[in-house]
């Protein structure tokens, strides 16, 4: 028997190790818990305050100050959507899709929040309603608004078939952002991050543990919609997949645009609301 293959040979006690119970890496009751009762009665009394209409195939930067809900619609046809996030005061603070993931699990929805990166790790954005939210995980293991797909780029589509692709969601997010800032996009690039992928439907195939998108349930009308926990700003792609139910980068999929609203509520509703601090941790790390 050569080296390899007793490598590979499952040991007597395989069926023992893989029955194994999981323990969830981190129990999040101990997280802080969103006062949603407090943010449906501060939407009531909102008043819209702004809107951008992100074109299909394309993308768009919005603004929301701390304490304002901003949405985002299907308005004319099944249409995912890549999110990013930024504090619009210091964009080395960023949506962390990762860490998002291992505490609220691979799909946000009502009541889960968009978390910050290293050093602040700080709730961005809570999610206070969800059209989709009906949808929950599906007989493929599939549900949306996921965490787990990064984007799709230029990079991996050049890697995989030599193409030279410019409206893939990342290309999309960088001139946005370029745009809005007035920078360059080798500048504006560099601060393109993982998203949250609004609409998508996707999991991961059982057999070979593959990311999969599905056609996208959303509709026109649906909406996801949030409470930006700080100043935000905020950069929208209307995937050049459509609804994803075929294609991911693509110039033949059906797209649709997608329509971003920002809400006011009234100041005295949230009068005893404040803005979460930056991460207590003394960041000393053992010096």
């Amino acid at each position: 028997m050569s080296d390899f293959e007793h490598s590979t040979r499952p040991p007597f006690d395989a069926d023992a190790r893989r029955a194994i119970a999981p323990v969830i890496c981190y129990p999040n009751e101990g997280l802080p818990k969103p006062d949603l009762d407090l943010l449906r009665t501060a939407r009531k009394s909102a008043s819209k305050t702004g809107e951008v209409l992100v074109p299909a195939r394309d993308a768009r930067c919005f603004e929301v100050p701390a304490g304002h809900f901003f949405r985002i619609t299907s308005v004319e046809g099944p249409q995912v959507g890549d999110l990013n996030l930024w504090n619009l005061n210091d964009l080395s603070e960023r949506f962390y899709s990762g860490k998002t993931r291992a505490l609220h699990g691979t799909h946000l929805t009502i009541g889960e929040r968009m978390w910050s990166s290293f050093p602040h790790m700080r709730p961005m954005a809570t999610i206070v309603e969800d059209t989709l939210g009906w949808y929950g995980i599906d007989a493929y293991g599939g549900s949306v608004h996921d965490v787990i797909g990064t984007r799709c780029d230029p990079y991996t589509g050049n890697l995989l078939s030599g193409s030279q692709y410019h409206h893939c969601c990342h290309s999309n997010l960088t001139r946005a952002l370029a745009d809005h800032l007035k920078i360059p996009l080798a500048e504006a690039e560099p601060a393109v991050h993982d998203v949250l992928n609004v609409f998508m439907c996707t999991g991961f195939t059982r057999d070979t543990g593959q990311y999969f998108m599905k056609a996208s349930p959303v509709r026109p009308g649906d909406y996801l919609e949030f409470f930006a926990e700080i100043d935000l700003l905020g950069d929208l792609s209307a995937c050049p997949g459509g609804d994803c139910s075929s294609e991911h980068s693509s110039d033949t999929a059906p797209c649709f645009p997608l329509l971003v609203e920002v809400f006011a509520p009234e100041a005295a509703v949230l009068s005893e609301w404040r803005s979460p601090a930056p991460n207590g941790y003394d960041r000393t790390h053992g010096r």
